[in-house]
């Protein structure tokens, strides 16, 4: 037999907390700035395992051929700063702050929002009366419930039970009878007196 009251919810698949989220962002932001974008693959392998989407799977290739661009621009660059160009500079460094500024944006705001919305998908519903609940009979009206009470006494009628013995009504116990015993010796007590007071007078 169920009884009444809310089902238990089914407990929801455990997420990291918010510091230790915030402590993984922080190193993967330090070590993509650090490694001047060509760690930026790193914070999008993280959020493709995350979000398990097609489109951060795509970004995280697309970071990766960045990379190895980059890489190979940089090592195909003359050892001397001097022997470089101005336009060189410029595309290594524009290169550079685009890679960085691009990776860690799209990284933060897709993660931050990804776990916002798990967040409100696991919160719990408010608890809400069952409908059945409604029909009990302390959820009535005091009135209606009264006149259900009254109702259902007058349909109901008491049945006998097979199992008690029914005692015999009481039999009017008779008149002692020694009451009619003195009410006689009362009386002959009076005729022997009056007979006594004759037989005093006549003397």
């Amino acid at each position: 037999m169920h009884g009444y009251g809310p089902t238990p919810q089914q407990q929801t698949t455990s997420r990291p907390s918010p510091a230790t989220l915030t402590t993984v962002r922080v190193v993967l932001v330090t070590v993509t700035v650090l490694s001047c974008g060509l760690l930026g693959w790193v914070a999008m392998l993280r959020l493709a395992i995350v979000t398990r989407r097609l489109r951060d799977w795509v970004l995280l290739v697309v970071v990766m051929v960045l990379n190895a661009a980059l890489f190979a621009f940089i090592v195909g660059t003359p050892d001397d700063p001097d022997d470089m160009s101005d336009a060189s500079v410029l595309l290594m460094l524009l290169w550079i702050v685009a890679l960085l500024a691009g990776v860690i944006t799209y990284y933060l705001y897709v993660e931050i929002r990804h776990y916002s919305s798990l967040r409100s998908l696991g919160s719990p519903a408010p608890y809400t009366a069952p409908a059945h609940a409604a029909s009990l009979p302390y959820q009535q009206h005091p009135a209606q419930q009264q006149q259900h009470q009254q109702h259902q006494q007058q349909h109901q009628h008491p049945q006998p039970n097979p199992y008690t013995v029914q005692t015999p009504p009481p039999t009017p116990t008779p008149a002692p009878q020694r009451l009619d015993q003195v009410r006689a010796e009362l009386d002959e007590l009076s005729d022997y007196l009056r007979k006594e007071n004759r037989e005093g007078e006549g003397r």
